[in-house]
């Protein structure tokens, strides 16, 4: 290990070692003469990139002049604090402002990476790291000379979008199409369609089935029935999950018509669940009885699915799901 004082370099001008040698600098800055010694980042790249091209085209200065005001530096006053002492009452105030700290990461860059992360679909972690090795995501950036380091912490990036909001985004989003319709690379009419995929994907639900999907219907029921202030003589809140269990059980032993008769009793529970509040409901007001007309009509479509058990079973909380067997491809 190599310790060099500052103070007593005897005679001799270190500055030339760090210039030719740059891993030894330690925390001593590099000088201008040494960037004679590095190649900029147009000549490392190709020009003709698209992202190079971009960044002679784009508004810089407009778009920095319109987020400058949202990132201005607040005023930050301190909170006042009254007390006393022994002798006389005494005021102050604790955390006053600074006007001291690190310095802002530049507009330009910010938004460059902005950018990069969406155009790219790179995460927060992932595109600083990778502008850390591309040369011209640097240029895009504004950077004359390759840095081998991290543009600025993941969390930054965080920070700047709450701060320049949805209509920051909006507007970087504005400003990249306006570009595009400049150099003819796209036309208005091609922004007057918008495209969108409707594949079908899987959804994480379970399969429905007529046990389950009665038990819902009665802790639905129970529970529209709480919150309206309608009295009910039983709940079934035991007996209807050990049903439940019960077919469940008794579908995987392949005992139907068990099973059959304790889905039978669950859909006599939710059909005198339904026959009480509907028998309650004249004392409410026309608003509430809008709002549970729907509910109540899906339990009593669900009772007639079970008693029939021909249709797919409606589920309570999935209602526009399909199985991949009737969705046409």
């Amino acid at each position: 290990m190599i310790c060099i004082d500052n103070s007593a370099n005897f005679g001799y001008d270190f500055s030339r070692v760090f210039a030719f040698y740059p891993q030894f600098s330690g925390n001593f800055p590099m000088t201008d003469a040494a960037d004679f010694f590095r190649n900029r980042l147009y000549q490392m790249i190709d020009l003709l990139h698209p992202l190079a091209i971009l960044a002679s085209r784009m508004p810089w200065q407009e778009l920095e002049a319109s987020m400058a005001s949202v990132l201005a530096n607040r005023v930050r006053w301190g909170k006042k604090i009254e007390g006393s002492d022994l002798f006389r009452p005494i005021s102050g105030i604790a955390n006053p402002g600074s006007s001291g700290g690190r310095p802002r990461v530049s507009l330009r860059l910010m938004i460059s990476l902005l950018y990069l992360k969406h155009a790219f679909n790179e995460s927060d972690e992932g595109v600083v790291e990778r502008w850390s090795e591309t040369p011209t995501w640097q240029y895009f950036s504004g950077f004359a000379y390759f840095e081998h380091r991290l543009p600025c912490d993941p969390t930054t990036l965080i920070m700047f979008r709450k701060a320049i909001g949805e209509e920051g985004v909006e507007e970087l989003l504005a400003q990249t199409i306006n570009v595009a319709l400049n150099l003819k690379l796209i036309s208005p009419k091609h922004l007057e369609t918008v495209i969108v995929d409707t594949t079908v994907q899987p959804k994480a639900i379970t399969h429905p089935t007529y046990s389950k999907l009665l038990e819902v219907a009665r802790d639905k029921l129970v529970e529209i029935a709480k919150k309206n202030a309608i009295p009910l003589k039983q709940t079934f809140v035991k007996e209807g999950k050990a049903l439940r269990y019960q077919a469940g059980r008794y579908a995987h032993a392949r005992q139907f018509q068990r099973m059959s008769k304790a889905v039978k009793r669950q859909s006599t529970i939710v059909r005198k669940l339904h026959s009480a509040i509907e028998s309650k409901m004249t004392t409410l007001s026309e608003a509430v009885k809008g709002a549970l007309a729907a509910p109540l009509a899906r339990a009593q479509q669900l009772i007639s699915q079970a008693r029939i058990r021909r249709k797919w079973p409606a589920s309570i909380r999935a209602r526009r799901v399909r199985p991949m067997s009737s969705v046409r491809r």
